[in-house]
């Protein structure tokens, strides 16, 4: 069995590569820019092609796997993870910095059996930065190891955040609410690069001790999750509690107590699960 997770993974980087190569050749071109829950939740045609890249290429080669992709549950299909071999997809994180050309853009593979991450690929297109994990066996990026940051103390500590795509008044004043807090420890600066995944990554690879966010899905972290534990970090929700990837809340930092110090300071609304039953078009905001 863990050789065909190999052969997975493998796959997986190789399709990640190839929808890299789409994004970029999209970049240059006008992009078709369409809304989905709200002004700020973008989604485009290239979002649409490079997860039916994805899919397609490994339904030929895994038929009998299942998936979670954005684009598909943005079109009605469930937010399920079952213990069957599931691929956890966001074909663009960071749809709002692709439309702009911000230069953080990236394609996320994870792969979940029996609800567990066995392998994540986080490919930073534009950077051409391929980040990989495979359980119990380290991170990655282009094949040189990754280490958090052994930095212990909050206040020599750099922090990355998202504002989300949630833009109700009393949301917006627990964001900033939670700034004020957290730059007044002091740290040595908050940071946003627009894609959860690339955040995450960036706490692996020792460039940030933490970040956190609420309102993300879980084709935002499943890869990066892997990332981060295997660098060596720790997960966990904004209660202090263990990390759970449906749950649409991470903390993901070097040390649980830089993580804990953080999640003293953070005001943030509980968005809905992401495997609850559907409500309407708030769902996925």
């Amino acid at each position: 069995m863990a050789d065909l997770w190999q052969s997975a993974m493998d796959h997986a980087v190789g399709v990640a590569r190839k929808a890299g190569e789409m994004v970029q050749v999209a970049l240059q071109d006008e992009c078709s820019v369409m809304l989905k829950s709200t002004l700020v939740d973008l989604v485009t045609k290239t979002d649409q092609q490079v997860e039916g890249l994805i899919i397609q290429s490994v339904k030929a080669k895994f038929p009998t796997h299942r998936f979670i992709g954005e684009e598909s549950v943005a079109a009605g299909e469930a937010c399920v993870l079952t213990d069957s071999p599931t691929w956890i997809i966001d074909p663009i994180d960071g749809t709002t910095n692709f439309v702009h050309r911000f230069p953080f853009v990236a394609v996320s593979i994870g792969f979940a059996v029996n609800k567990q991450v066995e392998f994540g690929v986080v490919y930073s297109c534009l950077e051409d930065k391929m980040f990989t994990a495979r359980r119990g066996q380290g991170a990655f990026c282009n094949g040189e190891p990754l280490q958090v940051s052994p930095q212990e103390d909050i206040k020599q500590s750099m922090v990355v955040m998202e504002f989300g795509s949630n833009r109700d008044p009393e949301n917006v004043d627990k964001i900033f609410n939670t700034i004020r807090k957290i730059l007044h420890i002091p740290v040595h600066g908050i940071r946003s690069a627009g894609t959860a995944a690339i955040n995450m990554c960036l706490v692996a690879s020792g460039c940030a001790e933490v970040y956190y966010e609420s309102g993300i899905h879980v084709w935002d972290v499943a890869a990066a999750s892997l990332i981060v534990t295997e660098a060596g970090g720790v997960l966990l929700d904004l209660d202090g509690g263990d990390f759970d990837m449906m749950s649409r809340t991470v903390v993901a930092a070097n040390k649980r107590n830089i993580a804990n110090e953080i999640i003293r300071e953070i005001d943030a609304y509980r968005p809905q699960r992401d495997d609850a039953p559907p409500t309407g078009p708030s769902q996925n905001v």
